[in-house]
């Protein structure tokens, strides 16, 4: 974000949002977890996924299309998997119960895999894997969306951006984390750069009809990740998340859930999130595992960059970025500072 715009404490940030969802009606619980979870995105750079999200989470909320008090179930369908109905409320709560499900299973069994449905959105994918690696394991994490992001070759949306997000532990150091869109960028980024007035990257997004643009304001679907020469890569990802979170769970397929922008509509979304949880200790063994990551990534950060450019392993740039906004603050969108009273 352009450093123009105001930065926050985190602590100020969550304390607003949470307020605000609370007026909304939003449960304790339900705040709480989507607060932290905002928190994660904006932390780490993942501004489309941060406190940008609470003026949708509570339009939401006031159309109906979001229960502000669900009734969450959990069920245990075998010794190392679940099932959660999310009551079709916010989908961070069940998200975090998910990840904690499934490192308690995988603790038990060495894997562990849990299905949420009657939900709607959880914000960044890579907040529930994250906390999965945080606690020991390697952890996965997906979720569907509403069509947003074309098929290759196609002129009319299809899949959801449907993100993918793993972690694994990293000995004396944070975690190894990729956090991704199946798209080319998230829908959310397209929303972000309206309101502070800047142009998409080329091969992102298209206007009605699949024409490419870079402008924001008539971008009316994404691009699946690899454009539109290798499109086919990311709609073949995106149909794995659809299949592991609409087709396994029960949830709503991408192409007949109701969209979240704008939430005009009290239909409720039905997304279904995945999680998954390995516990090393199970497979080559918890030192052995260590060492080898250890190995890798110093290989990895070792590999010669170009000029001007950097070799990162996935995480690297988050976690910079975590440590700059924890020193200087948060940065925050005109439209969002106003809607949180900044």
């Amino acid at each position: 974000m352009p450093s123009r715009i105001p930065s926050y404490p985190g602590s100020i940030l969550v304390e607003r949002a949470q307020l605000k969802l609370e007026e909304a009606g939003t449960g304790i619980e339900s705040a709480r977890a989507a607060t932290q979870a905002m928190l994660h995105a904006s932390r780490l750079g993942i501004d489309s996924h941060g406190f940008h999200l609470t003026s949708a989470y509570c339009r939401m909320i006031h159309s109906g299309q979001v229960k502000p008090r669900p009734e969450m179930k959990v069920t245990r369908t075998g010794p190392a998997t679940a099932m959660i109905d999310a009551g079709h409320g916010l989908g961070h709560h069940p998200s975090y119960t998910a990840i904690e499900i499934v490192c308690e299973m995988a603790k038990e069994a060495g894997i562990g895999a849990a299905g949420v449905f009657g939900s709607s959105h959880n914000g960044a994918a890579g907040t529930y894997a994250l906390a999965g690696a945080e606690a020991g394991f390697i952890a996965l994490s997906s979720t569907n969306a509403s069509s947003a992001v074309t098929l290759h070759g196609s002129k009319a949306p299809f899949h959801g951006t449907n993100p993918i997000a793993a972690a694994a532990p990293v000995p004396n150091s944070r975690p190894w984390l990729l956090d991704m869109a199946t798209s080319s960028v998230p829908l959310n980024r397209v929303f972000l750069f309206r309101t502070l007035g800047k142009e998409l990257p080329p091969n992102v997004a298209a206007a009605k009809a699949g024409a490419p643009t870079t402008d924001p304001s008539a971008a009316d679907m994404l691009l699946p990740l690899g454009g539109a020469d290798f499109g086919f890569k990311g709609a073949g990802l995106a149909g794995l998340v659809t299949v592991l979170c609409a087709a396994l769970t029960g949830g709503t397929p991408d192409c007949h859930m109701a969209r979240m922008s704008g939430a005009k509509t009290s239909a409720y979304r039905n997304a279904g999130h995945f999680f998954l949880a390995i516990d090393p200790a199970r497979f080559a063994g918890a030192t052995e595992f260590a060492q080898t990551m250890i190995t890798y990534l110093a290989a990895l950060r070792e590999v010669p960059a170009k000029e001007g450019a950097a070799v990162l392993a996935p995480g690297d740039r988050e976690w910079a970025v975590a440590g700059e906004r924890d020193a200087t603050g948060i940065p925050i969108d005109p439209e969002t500072a106003a809607f949180l009273g900044l």
